[in-house]
């Protein structure tokens, strides 16, 4: 250890080290290796930094979290944990948020650690801490202590310590605090759920996942909106959707999404009620989900013909969604017209609409004119190339247009939709036919920024993969898009210069 951080060391170990001499030891420290330190590093002077954290001196205060923060890394989870808990225990508490993040962080190190999360299991007043952290101002500690929570109950062990203790009644305490509280709750709820039929057991016996439904299907309209994004991210284990049908909290959702009409209110929870179908659709089967819950594709189609931008995104957003798989897509082609009507008005959008609503229509496009190869039947094929010519009258010019905007985000969203039909030959032979396609794409110079270039990188690799380009634009171009996919996104040209003789 370097003499002058080992000096200042033992000068705070013997508490008398004055807030100079600590900012000197928090520069020094850094210069030290971790291997080092760890070999040096004693019990009491950490003991005595803990404690100089209780003194009312905000910059000492603030010293001392930089120096434990370097002095704690040298150490094993394990060792944190079995001899410094108490003063865990004490920073979970403390006033200042700096001592708590410190805390929480050291925590995060523990829980992730196989060996050291088993002594945080026998340390029911550290975990009572950390639960009271969920209830903080702060919301870095809140959400590092609803991740350290979520890792402890992946264990039998960890499960049984939260839901069959006392410890439940601490966490119902810590959501009376607030409504956004009451949530982050719910939150660390979804999260262990997540793991296993198990957990999700745990936490449904424990009455919350039922009081979290509740308020899901509650008179509120703003809590409907919050709780329904908790509920969405259940669906997505298959023991969260089983349980959400076998309490029928689907078909309730259903229903409220077919009594929106009547209600003035419906534009604050009908997005993310939408939304939950789409995404269970695509999780599950979006055959089975929009036979079984006609109501859902009705009111995605009436949202997007509808004139209100929020209700379109949303609309937008869930066809994109939808469409991603194959099942989905051939579940949209089933409403014939009807759809091929709304991507004329998604082109439209995409061309004319605010920026943001332009980029989820892009991003839409994409997802429903992407067809893997092994899917390239001539059935779906031809169903692509009828919705690309939907979207436009000349809709590889629309798109054209687009990416030659001077907006990034505008650009590589116009690029992704050609990446995405780059591997079909309907489209080959379209770009081969319009004047200078072949050009812009091979062109690095259009390309400014390091998005821009990595996604038009993307889209001359989607076309050299095909196994129908060498065919289709013929050597000459083929080689061309090898070449430029062989030097990288970022190739720059070399360019020579000759001295001239007598020249500066």
């Amino acid at each position: 250890m370097a003499e002058a951080a080992a000096a200042l060391l033992e000068r705070a170990a013997r508490r008398d080290a004055a807030l100079e001499e600590l900012r000197a030891l928090r520069v020094a420290l850094q210069a030290v290796p971790l291997a080092a330190l760890r070999a040096r590093l004693g019990e009491r002077h950490l003991a005595a930094l803990f404690a100089l954290l209780g003194a009312g001196d905000r910059e000492q205060v603030s010293a001392c979290v930089s120096i434990l923060e370097r002095l704690l890394q040298a150490l094993d989870p394990l060792y944190v944990i079995q001899n410094l808990r108490e003063e865990l225990q004490k920073g979970l508490c403390h006033p200042e948020d700096s001592v708590k993040i410190l805390s929480i962080a050291q925590v995060g190190r523990i829980v992730e650690d196989p060996d050291a999360v088993a002594e945080i299991l026998t340390s029911p007043e550290l975990l009572r801490q950390i639960i009271n952290c969920i209830g903080g101002e702060k919301i870095a500690v809140a959400k590092e202590a609803i991740k350290s929570l979520s890792r402890i109950a992946q264990t039998q062990e960890g499960l049984e310590a939260l839901f069959v203790s006392s410890l439940l009644s601490d966490l119902r305490h810590v959501m009376a605090t607030s409504d956004v509280v009451r949530y982050r709750v719910y939150e660390l709820i979804v999260e262990i759920s997540a793991v296993s039929a198990e957990s999700l057991n745990y936490c449904a016996n424990s009455g919350l996942i039922s009081e979290l439904i509740g308020e899901l299907t509650g008179e509120d309209v703003l809590v409907r909106a919050t709780c329904i994004e908790m509920v969405t991210s259940l669906a997505h284990t298959p023991q969260g959707r089983q349980y959400l049908a076998q309490q029928g909290v689907i078909d309730k959702i259903s229903n409220i999404i077919l009594g929106a009409e009547s209600d003035p209110f419906s534009s604050f929870y009908l997005p993310g009620f939408v939304k939950f179908f789409g995404n269970l659709a695509v999780v599950d089967s979006p055959q089975q989900i929009c036979e079984r819950y006609p109501v859902f594709m009705e009111k995605v189609f009436e949202m997007a013909e509808s004139q209100d931008p929020t209700m379109i995104g949303v609309a937008v957003d869930t066809l994109g969604i939808l469409g991603s798989n194959v099942e989905g897509k051939q579940v949209l082609q089933k409403t014939r017209s009807r759809f091929q009507n709304l991507l004329s008005k998604i082109g439209h959008q995409a061309k004319n609409a605010p920026t943001e609503l332009r980029l989820r229509c892009l991003d839409a496009i994409s997802a429903l004119l992407y067809l893997p190869p092994e899917q390239q039947t001539e059935d779906l094929l031809r169903m692509t190339e009828s919705w690309f010519t939907s979207l436009s009258s000349q809709p590889l010019e629309l798109f054209r247009s687009i990416s030659t905007q001077p907006f990034p985000d505008l650009h590589c969203g116009a690029l992704r939709v050609f990446t995405a039909i780059a591997n079909q030959p309907w489209a080959q032979k379209l770009m081969l036919h319009s004047p200078g396609f072949v050009e812009y794409v091979v062109d690095r110079s259009v390309e400014r920024d390091k998005a821009s270039k990595d996604a038009k990188y993307e889209l001359v690799k989607a076309l050299v993969n095909s196994k129908t380009i060498a065919e289709i634009f013929g050597n000459q171009y083929y080689l061309r898009l090898r070449a430029y996919l062989q030097e990288g996104p970022y190739y720059v040209k070399a360019v020579s210069t000759t001295a001239v003789e007598g020249a500066e």
